[in-house]
């Protein structure tokens, strides 16, 4: 089995998603943290947003300059219509670029998944550059020592790769960050065959 794109998959599930993970508490408790810790008005961009929420819709809603990017063009437009508050655009994380020092935070909440490996090291080192002295990279993931796997999510094939939580956390601080907040549950996304899965929110400041 071969995983379709990231797009593919996600224009397919649209709502269905955001349903299914819309117990995932803990993830509105990092996200809420973060919007808590930045100053007013501040710029952010929520790399792989989905439908706008919870990251988006409760960093608007806090007041700050959100900017949300997914490769889904659908999940784009659901992501339009629910949080008005916000500005959203199609693009792949992989390809964005912002000025050095621009952001003051970076949301990537499991956007990482469907990347290789070199991906994933190669985005964390860019989305530290973007970041402002004093800024934060909260990263959300689902921890393992996987690399290339071919799963089902949600009816829909995928190829995934991840680290365990401390090659996560070594990657981080290998890209210039210190680790200021993390937290893990498990959570069991609420569809049929949903099986309980471990997930982690790092997030890590720019000194």
């Amino acid at each position: 089995m071969t995983g379709l794109p990231a797009a593919k998959i996600f224009d397919a599930l649209g709502e269905d998603y955001e349903t299914a993970f819309a117990g995932l508490t803990v993830q509105r408790e990092a996200v809420e943290w973060l919007a808590g810790q930045l100053p007013a008005g501040a710029k952010v961009v929520d790399l792989g947003c989905g439908t706008g929420r919870p990251a988006a819709e409760l960093l608007a809603a806090a007041g700050h300059d959100v900017a949300g990017y997914d490769v889904s063009p659908r999940m784009i437009e659901i992501a339009r219509a629910q949080v008005p508050g916000a500005r959203f655009e199609v693009g792949d994380l992989r390809s964005l670029s912002f000025p050095a020092g621009s952001l003051a935070a970076v949301v990537v909440c499991f956007s990482l998944l469907q990347l290789t490996r070199a991906e994933v090291d190669a985005a964390l080192v860019r989305f530290a550059g973007w970041l402002a002295p004093g800024g934060f990279l909260l990263l959300g993931t689902i921890p393992g020592d996987v690399e290339n796997l071919d799963i089902v999510f949600m009816g829909q094939p995928a190829t995934v790769s991840t680290y365990p939580v401390e090659i996560y956390r070594k990657r981080l601080t290998d890209a210039g960050l210190a680790v200021v907040w993390e937290k893990a549950d498990t959570f069991v996304p609420d569809y049929p065959g949903g099986e309980p899965e471990e997930d982690l929110f790092i997030t890590a400041r720019k000194p």
